[in-house]
């Protein structure tokens, strides 16, 4: 009796080794679960949304190992992020802080912001006025922000918003990426610490690339406790559910 308990014991403990240790490569090469804590990219991220990233997009260093491990030597498999891509990215300050932000800015792109219009390499990008966006303001207010389809060289669209073009980030020098770097911006321009802020974040080290947003897998508005079961279903941003980040 004593030896099938034993047994059983066993059976159990590799059964759950084998699960942590998949779960474990799947984390490490190929997707990443995050969730957004601040309002830097809405409107294409929200607060409260939980999405996958994948690992492999830009290949590997030691930011694709847990507790960014230094076991790999700079990056390898490397690949140059599409513009446009919205980037999991560890913060150059600290190296330990995970960022979300859009990448704008490639290798040698000149980046600028000019009354709120974003250049690259002294070309103005477009934005077309696409409505409203409604935000919590202060006080649990709510404020209609100007939202607009910016579509950045190459043609990648995606929306962004703007309190206006006068804040303080909406006039900016000219920065010119180095080589093995990446410039990043918050698709909210008027609320989001980003490169444009060098000695906060600056340039991203390709290095400190984690992988690429894909797909929300949830979503939630904060609405209701851990306790409060019958809230869950309204709490839900039910159409947000696996839905592609652009």
């Amino acid at each position: 009796m004593a030896s099938k308990k034993s047994s059983g014991l066993w059976d159990t403990a590799k059964t759950l080794f084998y699960a942590v240790l998949i779960a474990l490569v799947i984390r490490t090469f190929a997707f990443e679960p995050f969730n957004i804590p601040s309002g830097s990219m809405i409107p294409t991220l929200l607060v409260g949304d939980y999405l996958f990233v994948s690992k492999y997009s830009y290949g590997y260093s030691r930011h694709s190992l847990p507790l960014s491990l230094p076991l790999i030597p700079g990056r390898i498999f490397q690949s140059v992020p599409d513009r446009g891509d919205v980037a999991v990215f560890k913060l150059p300050k600290d190296n330990k802080t995970d960022y979300i932000k859009r990448i704008v800015g490639l290798p040698g792109d000149r980046i600028q912001v000019r009354r709120g219009r974003l250049y690259v390499n002294d070309a103005e990008v477009p934005r077309q006025p696409a409505g409203g966006y409604r935000a919590r303001g202060p006080f649990g207010s709510t404020v209609t922000l100007a939202q607009y389809i910016e579509t950045l060289p190459g043609g990648k669209k995606h929306l962004i918003i703007e309190k206006s073009d006068r804040d303080p980030l909406d006039n900016t020098g000219v920065y010119t990426v180095p080589e093995g770097h990446v410039f990043a911006m918050g698709d909210n321009r008027d609320d989001s610490l980003d490169s444009r802020v060098l000695n906060q974040v600056g340039f991203v080290p390709m290095e400190n690339l984690v992988g690429r947003a894909e797909f929300i897998f949830f979503s939630h508005n904060s609405q209701a406790y851990i306790w409060e079961v019958w809230k869950w279903p309204g709490a839900i941003r039910w159409s947000r559910l696996f839905q592609s980040i652009d």
